[in-house]
């Protein structure tokens, strides 16, 4: 048995748009994935794709070379103690509008982002 983990950003992103499409109840039922772009990934974060539901942006992931970031737009009060919960590094990111960093550090994490993800969605 080998301990690998998936630390390649595009890897970890690719593995998100999967768990976050493929819900069909829940408050993730409906997620759909805009601008998808042929992101390779770069230390400042590459734009990947868009998360929207009802065709409201919702988030937006960036593929770094060894990391996926997702910034929230929804749901700001309840995201960073979800978040932090679940032993994710996050943090607020000072734009307009505001949002909510959380990254994600290797494929394992994409698990602990879903309901981070739910968290958002249930309180916007």
């Amino acid at each position: 048995m080998t301990d690998e983990r998936v630390t390649d950003g595009r890897r970890i992103a690719e593995l998100l748009a999967s768990e976050l499409v493929a819900r069909t109840d829940g408050p993730l039922a409906g997620l759909e994935l805009a601008d998808v772009r042929d992101a390779d990934g770069d230390a400042f974060g590459e734009f990947a794709y868009a998360v929207e539901r009802a065709g409201e942006r919702v988030a937006e992931v960036y593929v770094h070379d060894d990391r996926a970031r997702v910034e929230f737009r929804v749901g700001l009060d309840a995201f960073p103690t979800a978040a932090a919960e679940r032993g994710l590094r996050v943090r607020p990111k000072a734009s307009r509008p505001p949002r909510a960093v959380v990254f994600v550090e290797d494929g394992a994490s994409v698990k602990r982002v879903l309901p981070v993800v739910a968290d958002a969605l249930d309180a916007a």
